[in-house]
């Protein structure tokens, strides 16, 4: 064991003289010092560079410090248990653990380290992670924190176009005029809207256009091939099944999505089809408004159901609607911080108190009149009034 540490250590120290990402997202101000910490998100969005970051913040000697992929293959012939053992017999302090979820069973380990080592332990994992439904109950010992996609406002700030705080929907809600108003004071937020809506989701944005849709291409594959087989068990060689579903919901929009006709299509029962859009929504590539769960499953019928981030609509659709694509930015953007149903008017309720109607500049209050706490987002505006809200505002909601 004590061999394959000093191969770890080597991988760890390589790892941390990488260089480091200059821009921190707001993720990174927010971790603590608590023994156990989870940053849980979809493929692409960051998580190893926070990581890194956050190894690079520490003052720490280099064997107090292990850096370790788990999908590392060196990984295969132990377990985080044995390493963290060896670990801090060593004298080590803070164990990162990169990809959590490609050990079996990686709860109990977790339990065990976190009751009887003194070690702080850091670990990433797959969005499709549900730790409130592990084996083990962690919701007492780990503290959680989700990465969501890049918001509009992080697209902006990374390319150094724009600094700003973010605003909480209340306020976004009730001052969206001065809001918008101070911001389009400095930049016309909508010659960058389109762009943030086709490659602007992940920061790999960063490498260039020409790379976005084959990085984000890969993150998608690899999370249904890797993480969402294992972690829902979902037989490998119903993937194609899972490529087909996503495919086919492209060509849907969600008003007219029949499930019937979707399973009969996919040639799988209704389900196997809930339990797939489970598993795909638990991974962010899907957003299933309005259908409850129980378990690892839907139960009843989903109401709306969206591709997770408008980017997803570049790589995964030959044809798609703005209508639908509007709502997908919507959806992802409010879900961070809220809870999004389905309202007998309207596109969208927040919070079972907040009702959104979504569409072009010209979109009217007539779906959501006299309606309370109703509000038109309206794309293609820069600044709203009264009740009607630039749809691009939405994205300074982290």
């Amino acid at each position: 064991m004590k061999d394959l540490l000093e191969r770890l250590f080597y991988f760890s120290n390589l790892f941390l003289l990488k260089e480091e990402v200059s821009y921190k997202r707001f993720l990174f101000t927010e971790i603590d010092n608590s023994k156990a910490i989870s940053i849980i998100g979809a493929k692409g969005v960051g998580k190893t560079t926070l990581l890194h970051q956050y190894m690079k913040s520490l003052t720490l000697k280099s064997h107090e410090l292990l850096y370790v992929s788990v999908d590392n293959p060196l990984m295969s012939s132990t377990t985080i248990l044995d390493i963290a053992d060896t670990f801090q017999k060593m004298g080590g302090k803070v164990l990162i653990l990169d990809e959590i979820h490609y050990q079996k069973d990686f709860e109990k380990d977790l339990k065990t380290i976190y009751d009887f080592f003194d070690l702080q332990v850091i670990f990433s994992g797959s969005s499709a992670i549900a730790l409130n439904q592990a084996k083990v109950d962690l919701s007492r010992r780990v503290l959680n924190y989700k990465m969501p996609i890049l918001s509009f406002r992080e697209f902006l700030e990374m390319q150094g176009i724009l600094e700003s705080s973010a605003f909480t929907l209340e306020e976004l809600l009730e001052n969206h005029v001065e809001i918008a108003s101070k911001i389009v004071s400095k930049i016309k937020p909508l010659a960058y809207f389109g762009d943030y809506l086709k490659h602007g989701a992940y920061p790999f944005f960063l490498e260039g256009e020409e790379k976005f849709s084959l990085r984000l291409t890969q993150a998608i594959n690899k999370t249904i091939e890797s993480d969402i087989t294992q972690l829902y068990n979902i037989d490998p060689s119903n993937v194609s099944v899972l490529k087909k579903l996503l495919v086919m919901l492209c060509a849907s929009n969600p008003y007219e999505l029949n499930i019937s006709e979707l399973a009969a299509a996919a040639e799988i029962n209704k389900k196997t089809l809930y339990n797939y859009m489970y598993a795909l929504d638990s991974a962010e590539i899907l957003n299933v408004v309005g259908a409850k769960s129980r378990g690892s499953s839907i139960i009843s019928k989903p109401q709306k159901i969206y591709l997770g981030n408008p980017n997803l609509f570049g790589v995964l659709c030959v044809n798609s609607h703005i209508g639908t694509i509007r709502e997908s930015f919507i959806s992802s953007m409010v879900k961070y911080n809220h809870e999004i149903e389905y309202p007998n008017k309207g596109d969208f309720v927040i919070d079972s108190k907040h009702t959104l109607e979504v569409g072009g500049k010209s979109k009217g209050f007539k779906q959501i009149k006299d309606m309370p706490n109703s509000y038109v987002v309206a794309d293609d505006i820069e600044i709203g009034f009264g009740n009607k809200i630039p749809l691009w505002l939405f994205g300074f909601l982290y």
